[in-house]
């Protein structure tokens, strides 16, 4: 077996698990990171097996609460020194992933303004497959894995209106089946064409053409709710960047990173979710909010999760921040938890915490059935 300094850095090997549901779960995540990173292991935890077993929801078919008040700084301006202060910076990817929320927060500004409701274009399952009892059984297929996976996020889904329940379920089943592309058990035989025919499919499903019972759930959801497809290719465009990147060089590399494979769930999700009547809040700014909740959460898992990352040969970190503050690869692969690292990663636990403040602040402006799933 190799060591984990000999990995070359594209190995594809599998990569963390990312939010997923996961994303609705701001003050624990936020616990579990100060618990990890305070600790006497500094964020370096202990490895874990890597998982081995069936695909179950048919992925392959594509190829045989803390203290304290946040700092008022505009999302792309936070920046982790190594002495734990904040600067402020503008990273070019903020404005790429900025042009997104735009758009989708036009989309549904735009479905809001509609006095009529929404055209819902018929669904039709393509061949092979053609499911028995339609639509229903598709959304309860996604009810089932969602119940399965991750039972707390489903059981919140439960306070939500049927028709938000069910879109919710649609879409997370769609984001787990992705993950699972180069996170799941068959993660090494998966490849870049592999990827670009599930954004095919992908596509399709926005056309109104899903292959199967689980696509369908989703068609008819993203025809029913203003969802733009954007946030699904990012997510995808994440999943590539797993097969052949595992260093990020500053900041604005790893922020893309984090919205491509966790703040797209925010854009995906808020149009389901809705924007409260009584907000007064505009649409972007609940939009950045649920980006904000997912960075927030994928940087939570980056500091829990650099000990496994390492041994994967791995690092999910800004070097430039790395070499600010004295340290180095050599540190993180060896496990060494030193004043240096520990000051350093308080920087990192400031950067997140303005994150989740941001994302506490956005949900506040959501739907009401839907606003306690996200709180809490």
């Amino acid at each position: 077996m190799l060591s984990t300094a000999s990995r070359s850095a594209g190995s594809p090997v599998c990569a963390r698990r990312r939010p997923g549901a996961r994303f609705f779960d701001v003050p624990r995540r936020a616990a579990t990171l100060l618990a990890r990173v305070d600790g006497r292991r500094g964020g370096l935890a202990p490895s874990c097996s890597v998982r081995v077993g069936s695909d179950p929801i048919g992925c392959l078919e594509v190829e045989p609460p803390w203290s304290g008040v946040a700092p008022a700084l505009p999302l792309r301006s936070v920046v982790a020194p190594a002495d734990g202060s904040l600067s402020v910076a503008v990273p070019s990817s903020e404005q790429r992933v900025h042009d997104v929320v735009l758009k989708q927060a036009a989309l549904a500004a735009a479905a809001l303004a509609a006095a009529a409701p929404r055209t819902v274009r018929p669904v039709q399952l393509a061949e092979p497959e053609r499911v028995a009892g339609g639509l229903k059984a598709a959304f309860d297929r996604c009810g089932e894995v969602c119940k399965e996976y991750a039972k707390t996020f489903y059981l919140a889904t439960q306070l939500m209106t049927p028709e938000r329940r069910r879109a919710i379920w649609a879409i997370y089943v769609w984001c787990r089946r992705t993950d699972e592309l180069v996170d799941g058990p068959n993660a090494a035989h998966i490849s870049a064409l592999a990827l670009d025919r599930w954004e095919s499919r992908l596509e399709d499903i926005f056309a109104g053409r899903p292959y199967d019972m689980l696509d369908a759930a989703l068609s008819d959801t993203v025809a029913a709710f203003p969802v733009d497809i954007q946030p699904f290719r990012d997510m995808i465009e994440g999943m590539r960047l797993d097969l052949t990147k595992s260093r990020y060089g500053s900041f604005d590399e790893l922020y893309l990173y984090c919205y491509y494979v966790a703040g797209t769930v925010g854009l995906m999700t808020v149009p389901v979710m809705g924007v409260s009547p009584d907000s007064k809040a505009k649409t972007e700014t609940v939009y950045r909010g649920a980006l904000a909740l997912g960075l927030a959460n994928q940087l939570t898992n980056i500091l829990r999760d650099v000990g496994e990352d390492a041994r994967r040969g791995r690092i999910y970190l800004p070097l430039d921040e790395l070499e600010m503050a004295g340290l180095s690869e050599e540190d993180i692969f060896h496990g060494r938890v030193t004043d240096r690292w520990r000051s350093f990663m308080r920087g990192q636990i400031t950067r997140a915490r303005a994150f989740f403040r941001q994302a506490e602040e956005g949900a506040t402006e959501l739907n009401q059935e839907s606003r306690w799933p996200v709180r809490n």
